[in-house]
């Protein structure tokens, strides 16, 4: 019987919470995820903060942006409030509070959705945390990125994010994400769910030794065809939800 892979809260338990806040990534643990997925950049004045979007303007109604802003400035920002009144008062977490904040066993993984300037700040919070390497992965779109963080961050393990397009054929192709991986040394793949994730094409990864990490999913049936598949870890916006669904596959099976 397939395995039930690591489930890993999307920004956190973000279905219920607000995304990729403390309050989120609580709620996340607290209904059983095996870690959380967060996004994060680099501020004004060089301390990497948790935020998906570049800017604040969906989730806390501002027109700074964190590139453009001081840490200061954004700690000002309530984060919570758009989500519900339960919320209000959530505020913008720095990496290392997020460091702090993670449990023994439980992993998190790391989006960059800057370039390679937040390397340095990146390695100082994580020596500073003291946390295993095993515990953390680093996610980026960006293959340069890849490259320059796995060979300024060796200990840890780097997956390029793929995303596919149709046109007659998935693109990138099976044959041209195995290139890409290969050619950026990356130790994994984090793809989004989709069908170009087959039997075959695992076995290719597998065969290479690489990891396979997979987002977003909300869906039982989806999330078992992934255990069916042998995926690494599922990423879903709704942990506890998901984590019952697949527990409840396994007793009827």
């Amino acid at each position: 019987m397939p395995t039930t892979p690591l489930i890993i809260g999307h920004r956190g338990s973000s279905r219920e919470a607000p995304e990729n806040t403390l309050a989120s990534f609580r709620l996340a643990f607290s209904q059983g995820a095996d870690g959380i997925e967060a996004d994060f950049r680099l501020t004004r004045d060089g301390r990497i903060v948790c935020l998906h979007d570049a800017g604040l303007a969906r989730t806390a109604g501002s027109d700074l942006t964190v590139a453009g802003a001081s840490l200061a400035e954004l700690e000002r920002l309530d984060l919570g409030a758009w989500k519900g009144e339960a919320w209000r008062g959530e505020r913008i977490p720095t990496l290392a509070r997020v460091l702090v904040l993670l449990p023994p066993g439980k992993r998190l993984f790391i989006e960059v959705k800057c370039g390679a300037e937040i390397i340095e700040e990146l390695a100082l919070d994580l020596e500073r945390a003291h946390v295993s390497p095993e515990s953390i992965r680093f996610l980026t779109f960006d293959r340069h990125l890849v490259s320059s963080l796995k060979e300024r961050l060796p200990a840890y393990r780097t997956c390029w994010l793929c995303d596919y397009r149709w046109r007659g054929a998935w693109h990138p192709s099976q044959r041209e994400v195995l290139a890409t991986l290969e050619e950026i040394g990356a130790d994994g793949l984090a793809s989004r769910d989709r069908a170009i994730l087959d039997v075959p094409f695992v076995r290719q990864l597998r065969d290479r030794g690489l990891e396979l990490h997979v987002w977003t999913v909300d869906a039982a049936r989806a999330a078992e065809r992934l255990c069916a598949l042998g995926v690494d870890s599922i990423m879903t916006n709704r942990p506890g939800w998901l984590r019952g669904a697949l527990e409840r596959r396994v007793e009827r099976a």
